[in-house]
């Protein structure tokens, strides 16, 4: 589905950040915000809350668990149950080291399949960037297009006002 953005480009990162929360202000859609190294606190500017991995990860996590231990419950006291030196066929303290493989195990994999679930992240997909040169020496803003054009004009003036090289719009599927 295409979409309608207006797509500011900066020079510097000071510039992007001056942007960014008079647009907040003012309830324009930041779509995305592209840097060519990481820009510390810009999450907090956008207004970007927590991630949620950290929940998948302990779900996948206490799963692999609990699948760890009834599997080596079952293996060792109902399936093939044997009498080793007299040691009880329940011997939970022989069970950790591999229930905390499959802890880490699951958690991982699920969390990484997340990862590229929720960033939609898969092979073959090509990158679609907003305009040349965001990967090398450019700052971008990407906002939907407003609908009215008094929002439009007022989105231009707020890029414009803290210092974009160029404001344009653009029709793509970001």
């Amino acid at each position: 589905m295409r979409r309608r953005f207006l797509v500011a480009t900066f020079l510097d990162e000071g510039g992007l950040a001056k942007a960014i929360l008079p647009a907040r202000k003012e309830r324009l859609r930041i779509h995305d915000v592209y840097a060519p190294y990481p820009v510390h606190a810009l999450d907090s500017l956008m207004g970007i809350g927590k991630t949620r991995l950290p929940l998948v990860t302990l779900v996948a996590g206490a799963c692999g668990l609990v699948f760890a231990l009834a599997f080596q419950f079952y293996g060792a006291v109902l399936d093939w149950p044997l009498n080793v030196g007299g040691k009880p066929d329940n011997s939970t303290l022989a069970f950790i080291p591999i229930a905390f493989e499959l802890t880490v195990l699951f958690g991982a994999l699920a969390t990484v399949a997340a990862f590229f679930l929720r960033a939609r992240l898969y092979p073959g997909k090509r990158e679609v960037l907003p305009t040349r040169g965001v990967t090398e020496h450019l700052f971008a803003v990407v906002l939907r297009r407003p609908e009215t054009p008094v929002l439009l004009r007022r989105a231009r003036e707020i890029m414009e006002n803290a210092g974009a090289a160029s404001v344009e719009e653009l029709e793509a599927e970001l």
